[in-house]
């Protein structure tokens, strides 16, 4: 899983984008490095595969805000919506919304869209999958193409994964060679290669999805 830490380089202030539990004590570390006052712990949706940092980060940052999209039906400080603006001093991030991984799902594009962060929703040379938590390839398909690949070409995808250790594309390269989304994919190729790819269930899914509606707090029975 990729965290994003982002901050205004004249304020200090900052925001963490999808934080990861296990790696909490490593982001406490940069931002104490860098001499920043984290504001935020966003979330780009309630995911399966490992537990959101928030709650622990809330324990150990004052004033800290939690912040996920009010469509997931999880426990936040904040809940966006499409359309919303997430400030950090003279920065912020705008909120877009491409369900169909989940149908909690928002993507994240920086003030002067030179940088998106789509979660699991467009992936380098993917996407994320479609068979649980709402998932839709038809609503994913429409999210892609209509609030993703309508950014600029040179824009900046960073994604919450990637397997082969690839660490961000471009909504131009996506656009033409993504193999699921991109060029002459239309949406039926979509759902069907969508609707073959027999994925095993996610190992962490029963532990980490609870937890994570509760904004990452750990079930206390």
């Amino acid at each position: 899983t990729y965290t994003y830490l982002l901050w205004d380089i004249t304020t200090k202030h900052a925001v963490l984008i999808d934080p990861v539990d296990t790696q909490v004590d490593r982001d406490l570390q940069v931002i104490n490095d860098e001499g920043l006052h984290l504001i935020y712990g966003i979330n780009t949706h309630a995911h399966a595969d490992h537990i959101t940092g928030t709650g622990l980060l809330k324990q150990n940052v004052q004033d800290l805000k939690s912040i996920i999209s009010k469509a997931s039906n999880a426990q936040a400080d904040i809940h966006v919506v499409p359309g919303d603006k997430i400030g950090f001093g003279d920065r912020f991030l705008s909120v877009r919304s491409t369900p169909g991984h989940t149908a909690g799902c928002v993507s994240y594009v920086l003030d002067d869209e030179s940088m998106v962060f789509t979660g699991d929703a467009l992936l380098i040379q993917g996407c994320g999958r479609t068979d649980f938590q709402g998932g839709s390839a038809s609503t994913l398909y429409d999210s892609v193409h209509q609030q993703l690949f309508t950014l600029q070409e040179e824009c900046i995808v960073y994604p919450a994964h990637d397997y082969k250790g690839r660490f961000s594309s471009k909504i131009g390269i996506e656009k033409e060679t993504n193999p699921r989304l991109g060029t002459g994919k239309s949406k039926a190729d979509f759902e069907e290669i969508m609707k073959n790819l027999n994925l095993s269930y996610p190992k962490k899914m029963d532990v980490a999805v609870p937890a994570n509606m509760r904004c990452g707090i750990p079930d206390v029975e």
